[in-house]
């Protein structure tokens, strides 16, 4: 069954690939990694148990308070498709190991970037052939998924924490009890992650903020909260107890 094509005029098109494409926000709620576009309907709704399987199996996009862009705009019919962070590719495509040349001599055809991304895919569903629609059109419905006002998501959401969390945030320190969205917000995102299984059996998670010579956080989770913040000053033979 063929899709109905989109009335947009060159024009509107234009519009919306200029000021959507490369467009940052922050993630309201979970975006959940995949390769086949998330469907999410252009009246704003969306199959949340769906999602949440999705990011069981391949993992999160991004999370509440993430920062996400817009890499690529497709129009295909009376849908509207939109890569987040790249998309979620491998890095490797089939012609990465083929070789060609003349004379004896070859080479590589793939150019050796095999850097892989972990984002996903949205398409906007609009039931019907896609007309006089601008890129703020577009940003409205995203509403519920991302807010491209890029200060009030994480303004909005550290107003509601407790004074010792706002406190903490605004110092930009981690502390004890803290949530990954408090982290975030606290300290931004972390050079490195390691999961582990601990001596006591339980798997934790570590954020690991800062380099050598200088100064290095650890921040532990266990579940969804941080168990235990050590800072040590790498190089220089300097600990501060959490």
């Amino acid at each position: 069954m063929l899709r109905s094509s989109d009335k947009l005029t060159d024009d509107e098109k234009i519009e919306i690939l200029r000021n959507l494409t490369a467009e940052f926000g922050k993630a309201k709620t979970l975006l959940p990694r995949s390769k086949k576009a998330l469907e999410f309907d252009s009246n704003g709704t969306w199959d949340k148990q769906k999602w949440q399987e999705a990011a069981q199996t391949a993992g999160p996009a991004a999370r509440l308070g993430d920062e996400v862009k817009i890499t690529k705009v497709s129009f295909d019919g009376d849908k509207l498709t939109l890569e987040i962070n790249g998309g979620l590719k491998s890095g490797k495509h089939w012609y990465d190991h083929v070789e060609a040349g003349m004379g004896g001599s070859t080479r590589q055809m793939g150019n050796g970037d095999y850097t892989p991304t972990t984002g996903t895919n949205l398409e906007i569903n609009f039931h019907k052939p896609m007309e006089n629609l601008t890129s703020a059109d577009v940003k409205k419905l995203l509403g519920p998924l991302i807010d491209f006002d890029k200060h009030s998501v994480s303004q909005i959401y550290s107003e509601t924490l407790p004074p010792e969390m706002q406190k903490a945030i605004a110092e930009k320190r981690a502390i004890e009890g803290m949530d990954r969205n408090e982290v975030l917000m606290a300290l931004g995102h972390p050079q490195r992650k390691y999961r582990e299984t601990n001596k006591e059996g339980v798997d934790v998670e570590d954020w690991i903020f800062g380099q050598a010579p200088g100064k290095v956080t650890f921040v532990t989770f266990s579940g969804t909260k941080v168990v235990k913040v050590k800072e040590q000053y790498a190089g220089l033979g300097i600990q501060t107890a959490p």
